[in-house]
């Protein structure tokens, strides 16, 4: 089936279709695709583009001036949901009614992008919610159901299913953003920062239907719909590329400059903590460096620039859970490394402590965390919640990275896309430390920053040098140790 330059093959057996399925990229030719290139996979890419600037938090007293000044840039690679099962949508179109069967995480948004992209009524379309292979963000489901629809109208009275295969939704799903984070700061006489910047390149966040996008088949219509303006995440519902990039420690001026990249290689959108991790990544790993430039143990210096009591709680619980010693945080091939944040500056306080060996490859040994999220209705379904943001935060900083070459995505596999195994993962101690007598506060996000940062400190205290490019794999292990 074609309808303009969308593409589809239809049949009654399965096997047969997915067989086709993989071999019809070898036999269809495209005109006018854009070549892209391997330097596009890495977040530098961003800095040579058009961006929508802004700037917050700007304080009213200029930045301090005849101060000792540092500087220090981290930079993360694009992620992939890897969702264990790839996307499906089923639709039929039958008497004037389209109905939708997803997996998709908005039922409502994503009937009112169908009606748009379709040309349809929105009372002529029923979006029903099944379950499915799930993620944290925006993975293909969207798209598998668009598929399905567009193919229904085309076929009115058929059931039609459509489930990507592996591949597919490896390279044709949103995946989140590439993002850089420039922190620089001006220091006193003791080492401490007096005024804080925190600059930062990223493409979108918020590329749902209904948000900043269209669905994936759309551009192939003979008449799709335009494109909407690019908008990120409201700061009013924890921002996105900003989300977590304001410190929350006692800094008297402090201001967040935000460079939106709206044109990206490929499709950008929402995944897990959207910009939280790579800014935790930044703000508590530079928290680090000023420590070693003082001379002062890094949480001692952190609970030093610190008067939230219940920041300050969660960073003496961890130290103590995990029997912190100051001047111990590591030597040749083994490291400590600690990371603070609090979920969408709003929400739990967490703060973590990793225990690894590094050479050249990082092992991890055990980590600790403690939270405090208030009151706690189901404290198994929130240490769950803490320990999967540890493992998933984990396998981020140690392992992902989409790969891009010159026809798009290529790690579309397992194998070129690898993921933490069970086989690699620590034993993981959690406390939650909250009082029952304070509100109840959301954990759905809070370990992932303090995880990344947690390691990343830790793997600077094992190696003797700072690596700040995420992933932190072999290669970039070699070339730091190499260069010293």
């Amino acid at each position: 089936m074609r309808h303009g330059n969308f593409l589809a093959i239809l049949g009654e057996d399965e096997t047969a279709v997915e067989a086709a399925g993989a071999a019809a990229p070898r036999h269809v030719v495209w005109q006018g695709v854009e070549q892209l290139n391997s330097l596009q996979q890495e977040a530098s890419w961003l800095k040579q583009r058009p961006s929508i600037d802004r700037t917050l938090r700007a304080p009213e007293a200029p930045a301090a001036r005849g101060q000792v000044r540092y500087e220090a840039t981290y930079t993360r690679a694009h992620l992939a949901h890897a969702s264990i099962a790839p996307s499906c949508g089923l639709a039929q179109y039958e008497d004037g009614h389209l109905t939708v069967w997803t997996h998709c995480q908005g039922v409502y948004p994503l009937k009112a992008a169908l009606a748009r992209q379709l040309s349809l009524d929105p009372a002529t379309i029923s979006v029903k919610h099944v379950q499915g292979a799930g993620c944290y963000g925006h993975n293909g489901a969207d798209d598998a159901a668009a598929d399905a629809a567009l193919i229904a109208l085309q076929k009115p009275g058929k059931p039609i299913r459509v489930r990507w295969r592996r591949e597919e939704e490896f390279a044709f799903e949103p995946v989140s953003p590439a993002m850089i984070v420039t922190v620089r700061a001006a220091l006193d006489d003791a080492g401490k920062p007096t005024d804080w910047t925190a600059e930062i390149w990223s493409g979108n966040h918020n590329g749902r239907p209904g948000g900043g996008a269209n669905l994936l088949a759309a551009e192939a219509l003979p008449n799709p719909p335009p494109v909407p303006p690019p908008t990120e995440v409201p700061e009013a519902n924890g921002g996105g590329a900003t989300r977590n990039a304001d410190p929350l420690y006692d800094i008297p001026a402090r201001r967040i400059i935000h460079h939106l990249v709206p044109e990206t290689p490929v499709r950008t959108s929402a995944l897990r903590g959207l910009g939280a991790m790579p800014n935790v990544f930044a703000i508590e790993s530079f928290i680090d460096e000023l420590a070693e430039r003082a001379g002062v143990d890094p949480v001692q210096y952190r609970l030093a620039m610190q008067s939230d009591p219940r920041a300050r709680a969660v960073i003496e619980r961890v130290a103590a859970m995990s029997a912190w010693r100051a001047g111990d945080a590591g030597g040749p091939g083994r490291g400590r490394g600690i990371g603070f944040a609090k979920y969408k500056n709003r929400a739990a306080y967490s703060a973590v402590v990793v225990d690894l060996e590094a050479d050249e490859e990082i092992r991890l040994k055990e980590i600790w965390c403690a939270t405090d999220a208030g009151l706690v209705v189901n404290p198994d379904g929130a240490i769950n919640q803490l320990e999967g943001g540890i493992i998933q935060s984990a396998s981020w900083v140690l392992k992902e990275q989409v790969r891009i070459e010159s026809a798009g995505i290529t790690s579309l596999d397992w194998d070129s896309y690898p993921v933490l195994r069970f086989s690699e993962i620590p034993e993981i101690h959690v406390e939650l430390i909250g009082s029952a007598h304070d509100g109840p506060l959301g954990v759905g996000e809070a370990t992932a920053g303090p995880t990344a940062a947690a390691i990343g400190n830790a793997v600077s205290h094992a190696l003797g040098t700072r690596i700040r490019e995420l992933p932190l794999t072999r290669e970039r292990i070699m070339a730091a140790l190499l260069a010293q």
